[in-house]
């Protein structure tokens, strides 16, 4: 039997009075699933993935992490729910005062992980997304392809249970794309449940892996199964 690690039931979201971005949508995410989320420009795609972890409390509705209702939790306890998802932001959201290197060790060092015991991690991981030549730069000396790079391997470094990619390979070129996708693919092989929000339907049609496509439009989804 298939477990669901995220489910959103009879949720609701209005930005404004006059602005409804969801109406009454019901979606499970299956453990150890792969996902695409799409839609137009302004559809909803960084809301749903906000919804998804829990950054973002719905208007109404309900939504489930592991079987627990997260609106049952207090917000001081939703950090550890978070520490079970790894999320790729748009716009990075790197620290500006830490390296690179201490940017991406930063979950590690959250869940109060010695370095001696990670190090060679984070640094075989800045290599494998090609940063090994900016261990010790910081945000404001990495272009912006190096950042989203940056901020991918910070998301998947503590290995959760959860990814969640707003356009993660939008700022790179093909070869750091692919090989991106390549790591992902390889974490979802290992159980990790993968959901990217993407515009490019060439990353989908590359994708090597059995997936499914959320579709959103006229604030409503439908989730098509791919093989």
């Amino acid at each position: 039997m298939t477990n669901n690690i995220l489910a959103l039931e009879k949720v609701h979201h209005r930005y404004s009075i006059t602005r409804d971005i969801f109406n009454d949508i019901s979606l499970t995410i299956e453990e150890g699933g792969f996902y695409f989320i799409t839609g137009s420009s302004g559809a909803g795609k960084t809301t749903l993935l906000k919804l998804l972890s829990s950054t973002l409390r719905p208007t109404g509705g309900d939504v489930f992490f592991l079987g627990k209702n997260i609106n049952n939790i207090p917000q001081n306890k939703i950090y550890e729910i978070k520490r079970q998802i790894g999320y790729i932001f748009q716009d990075f959201r790197l620290l500006p005062h830490l390296t690179t290197y201490e940017n991406v060790a930063l979950p590690l060092r959250v869940q109060n992980k010695r370095e001696k015991n990670y190090k060679s991690d984070v640094i075989e991981l800045l290599s494998w997304v090609n940063l090994e030549h900016c261990v010790h730069g910081y945000p404001n000396t990495l272009s912006g392809g190096e950042q989203q790079r940056a901020a991918i391997a910070r998301a998947v470094i503590s290995s959760p249970k959860l990814i969640l990619a707003d356009e993660p390979t939008g700022n790179v070129d093909n070869f750091n794309s692919e090989k991106i996708m390549r790591l992902f693919s390889e974490m979802n092989k290992m159980g990790t449940t993968i959901v990217i929000a993407t515009h490019d339907q060439n990353l989908i049609s590359k994708s090597i892996v059995n997936r499914k496509i959320i579709e959103i439009y006229n604030n409503s989804i439908r989730t098509i199964e791919e093989l």
